[in-house]
């Protein structure tokens, strides 16, 4: 079969296309054909990294989506044959989604509603899965996402036009909650409609603490945060009375001051998130409620659905690994079998 694969970290020609055995699935674990590969920050992020790799070669990718093609003696509730979605394939793990066959715990393979197309379903993971936590952080829940969970909820995404932010969107719009994004453009602000958003702020501006406490006068109830070195104070400013904020990425930088006394006095939650370390329970959870979503038709993509798809081939991986880095809007995917996407 052929794998994507690198041995060394570093730029995105470490990255190589070779052939290897097609392996089997352990005991609880499942083979899946790989129909697409998702590319996320995190994914170029670890092959770039300066820490020593982990196994003599990784095959790169943590999300994607396919067809089992074969299950451990002791999985039960995956049969060959199933579409899935996949996450966290490569955590911990050297055989990540840039090949044509994946081997994964049965764990990480969620099984796909009828009729979700596998570009949905490789747009999931690490985004959806993110948008779900900080979403479901507030000192007052819900802890788990349905239709009515967030209603009556004022929900702030920040940078609405990225893949979590569009998940976020969506996710809080199919819970119920009153949603507004901030954007960087008009292109923007057209995606973030078209995901669902209720209302779109759009930065720089004049006052944009003014701009959004008009829109929600009793302030924000949940926050979902992807630069908080530059949104801290404006988070605050326009948070409710023990809301939350809860922040995923490092955008713009690796540190951030908030006001101290503003903060106490409204009982502000400020909640770090990170998949890979959020725990098994909180990610069973998550995959549970996006697949009811996916079921109620509520997680589309593409540009009419706010997140544009820039596809390439599995011989370009190291392409889209540079599209992603270089800040492309929308979600990058690797078509990995032809017949399948």
């Amino acid at each position: 079969m052929r794998a994507i694969i690198y041995a060394q970290r570093g730029a995105s020609s470490v990255l190589e296309l070779v052939e290897r055995d097609i392996a089997e699935p352990g005991p609880q674990e499942v083979r899946v054909r790989v129909a697409a590969s998702g590319v996320n920050p995190t994914d170029w992020k670890a092959r770039a990294g300066a820490a020593p790799v982990e196994f003599a070669e990784t095959v790169p990718n943590q999300d994607g989506a396919g067809i089992v093609d074969a299950v451990g003696s002791e999985v039960s509730d995956l049969n060959v044959g199933d579409r899935v979605w996949l996450f966290l394939a490569a955590h911990q793990r050297p055989t990540g989604t840039a090949q044509d066959f994946t081997v994964v715990p049965a764990s990480r393979a969620v099984r796909l509603p009828a009729g979700v197309g596998f570009d949905v379903a490789a747009s999931l993971g690490v985004p959806a899965m993110t948008a779900h936590r900080a979403l479901t952080v507030h000192e007052s829940g819900p802890a788990r996402l349905s239709p009515g969970a967030l209603t009556g909820r004022v929900v702030l995404v920040q940078g609405g036009a990225g893949a979590v932010g569009h998940a976020a969107i969506q996710l809080a719009v199919w819970a119920g909650a009153t949603v507004v994004a901030t954007v960087s453009s008009d292109e923007k602000a057209e995606l973030a409609r078209a995901a669902g958003a209720h209302h779109v702020v759009q930065y720089p501006g004049a006052d944009l603490s003014a701009e959004i406490r008009a829109l929600a006068p009793n302030g924000v109830d949940h926050i979902v945060e992807v630069a908080p070195t530059q949104n801290a104070a404006l988070d605050v400013e326009v948070i409710a009375n023990h809301g939350s904020i809860a922040y995923y990425a490092n955008n713009g930088g690796e540190e951030f001051t908030a006001p101290i006394v503003t903060s106490f006095a409204k009982n502000v939650r400020w909640q770090g998130l990170l998949l890979y370390t959020v725990g098994s329970q909180a990610l069973a959870a998550a995959a549970e409620d996006i697949t009811a979503a996916l079921e109620s038709g509520a997680l589309p993509v593409g540009r009419e659905a706010g997140l544009p798809v820039t596809w390439f081939t599995l011989g370009e991986t190291a392409a889209a690994h540079d599209a992603v880095q270089s800040g492309t809007t929308g979600k990058v995917l690797i078509r990995v079998a032809d017949d399948l996407v």
